[in-house]
């Protein structure tokens, strides 16, 4: 588990020429910098992913032989009349044909439309490169810097090639068992200001607070390990002129079932079953006033 049992081992009682700050000190998990929109993940992961409540979903995902390319494909069954299984096929290509960069996705979806990002990581001790674009516009290529040659911190500064003041840049920085991060682009060389966020994670506790658009969007983000298969967690958003906006609490246990109430009423239900290994098929039910959906996902790796 990535927070750990609050009890302690053997090695972690006192021992003669072992100082108690120091063993509590060593049971703290360094977490690493995370990307600002993931500060409050560990506990949004539980109430928002896996949770498929409507449509049929086929995925499949395939390793193959050539240079540790990855072939993915996802398939929407039956969505509407005009189209029973449209589909979209993805590439991953680490270091193509010898090449010194990484083709990290090449999509093409149910549209024909097409995405390409590409990543080279030796440019510069600590600096990643990556590279966006559509294959049809190059105005909307994107490139994006990641640095993370100083301890405990990562940055990253994501603009368009072609105009490179429509930017949006951020910081996380790590330190004992807090982590905090701020995100802006060119709207703050007006006057603007930055989103911020913080997140505190000690034993099998968890929390995180963002706050955004022009610090004016509040939101809260809290997990507890129960027990070693259980988890719960609750999470809400405030404005400062709308006040409390949305609430909900779930819970997960052995990471395959899981459950949570907002606050308009709605509850989801979600089933992770594993027939066989790289063979799982992942089903979810939600009510709200709007009536009862459900669906269901194949996957296979």
């Amino acid at each position: 588990s990535h927070f750990g049992s609050s009890r302690l081992s053997s090695s972690d009682r006192l021992s003669p020429g072992r100082s108690a700050s120091k063993q509590v000190s060593s049971r703290i998990i360094q977490a690493m910098p995370v990307k600002f929109a993931d500060i409050p993940k560990e506990a949004t992961a539980i109430l928002n992913d896996d949770y498929v409540v409507s449509g049929y979903v086929f995925k499949t995902k395939q390793k193959t032989s050539w240079a540790g390319a990855v072939f993915s494909s996802q398939v929407d069954l039956f969505p509407d009349d005009k189209c029973a299984t449209p589909a979209k096929l993805t590439w991953k290509l680490p270091k193509p044909f010898g090449a010194p960069f990484t083709i990290d996705k090449l999509e093409m979806d149910k549209g024909g439309k097409f995405k390409l990002e590409a990543s080279q990581d030796a440019v510069l001790p600590g600096l990643k490169v990556e590279c966006k674009t559509d294959l049809a516009d190059f105005n909307k290529v994107v490139i994006v810097d990641t640095y993370t040659g100083i301890k405990d911190a990562q940055c990253i500064f994501e603009f368009k090639a072609t105009k490179p003041m429509d930017f949006v840049a951020e910081a996380t920085y790590t330190k004992g068992i807090a982590t905090c991060g701020l995100k802006f682009d060119a709207a703050v060389l007006k006057g603007g200001l930055p989103d911020v966020g913080a997140r505190f994670a000690s034993g099998p506790f968890f929390c995180a607070l963002m706050a955004t658009k022009g610090l004016s969007t509040f939101d809260l983000a809290a997990s507890y390990k129960a027990t070693p298969e259980v988890k719960v967690a609750a999470s809400c958003q405030a404005t400062a002129k709308g006040g409390l906006g949305s609430a909900q609490v779930g819970a997960v246990c052995k990471g395959l079932y899981k459950v949570k109430v907002a606050m308009d009423g709605s509850a989801c239900v979600s089933l992770k079953h594993d027939v066989a290994p790289g063979f799982s098929l992942l089903g979810g039910l939600k009510y709200s006033s709007k009536g009862v959906t459900y669906g269901c996902q194949l996957s296979i790796e």
